[in-house]
């Protein structure tokens, strides 16, 4: 049953002193316009920001939109891509979405998003998030770790979650909680060596107490 294990005082509290203790809760995929943030987001499936990022650093300076990415091709594509998981799935993808979003502006949805090709749930809601300011929370597997090990919820899958964290997290830090949670995740609540003592909120983590 999924159910949160801290109290909505506490819950206020992380928030507070994540918020503070992170000065720039954003993501950390570099884009220039919500189609390259739709390719990145594609891209970074089964991989890391940092190697999202090296690819797209080159990537990004021979296509950016819709038009650019057909002009490239989806076998052009492959060899900028070449070095990251899936990438013969991945190149496809994004060249039926540039296909599917020439001429047309980003779905503002989370139904129409996952109807793309490459797009869940999860990289459905990064894009409300960033790209049209929607009080989404992507549950990733920073996320869904985080919420779980520190008592936010007691889940079994990010949908779940998902569900927990929109409905207890205050509004107030609603847009910006996915990314606090992902970076707290990503640098201190790590999976396996989760760095304790130097956390700001050891002292309301359910795992500790």
């Amino acid at each position: 049953m999924s159910k949160t294990l801290i109290n909505s005082r506490e819950i206020s509290k992380i928030f507070k002193i994540l918020q503070l203790s992170i000065s720039k809760p954003e993501i950390e995929l570099n884009y220039h316009n919500p189609f390259s943030l739709l390719v990145a987001v594609i891209l970074s499936a089964q991989s890391t920001d940092i190697m999202v990022n090296k690819i797209t650093d080159k990537l990004f300076n021979i296509a950016k939109t819709p038009e650019e990415f057909l002009k490239l091709g989806e076998e052009g594509l492959k060899q900028y891509i070449k070095s990251i998981n899936y990438f013969n799935v991945k190149a496809k993808h994004i060249t039926q979405c540039a296909a599917l979003l020439l001429n047309r502006d980003m779905p503002d949805t989370l139904e129409e998003l996952v109807k793309l090709p490459g797009i869940g749930r999860k990289s459905a809601n990064v894009i409300l998030n960033v790209i049209f300011h929607k009080h989404t929370v992507a549950v990733d597997t920073h996320v869904f770790r985080v919420s779980n090990r520190i008592g936010l919820c007691s889940t079994q899958n990010p949908f779940q979650t998902e569900i927990i964290l929109e409905k207890i997290i205050p509004k107030r830090f609603l847009k910006i909680a996915h990314h606090l949670l992902v970076l707290h995740g990503r640098y201190t609540c790590k999976a396996r060596k989760p760095l304790c003592l130097e956390c700001k909120i050891n002292k309301l983590c359910k795992k500790l107490l």
